[in-house]
């Protein structure tokens, strides 16, 4: 696994049910602000239900892409009660 995937992965693990992190504050608290993309795609592949890739979403306030679906990544966050 390589350095950045492992500090995106430990941002987002640490993020609270109920909270949201946008791709480009994950980035930046990985070491890379303009590493958003790079993020989508790390997560994208992310498989470990330890790492809950659901609560990072867009900086437009669209919710993103979810590697099990859209529908699943909302309805987890309607669950958790997250703006």
């Amino acid at each position: 696994m390589k350095p950045f995937t492992k500090k995106v992965f430990g941002v987002v693990s640490k993020i609270p049910k109920g909270k949201t992190l946008t791709y480009k504050e994950v980035a930046k608290r990985a070491g890379n602000e303009k590493a958003c993309r790079a993020v989508g795609n790390i997560l994208n592949k992310n498989y470990n239900p330890k790492i809950p890739c659901h609560r990072v979403v867009r900086s437009d306030g669209k919710i993103g892409g979810y590697n099990r679906g859209v529908k699943i990544k909302l309805e987890m966050l309607k669950k958790e009660k997250a703006r």
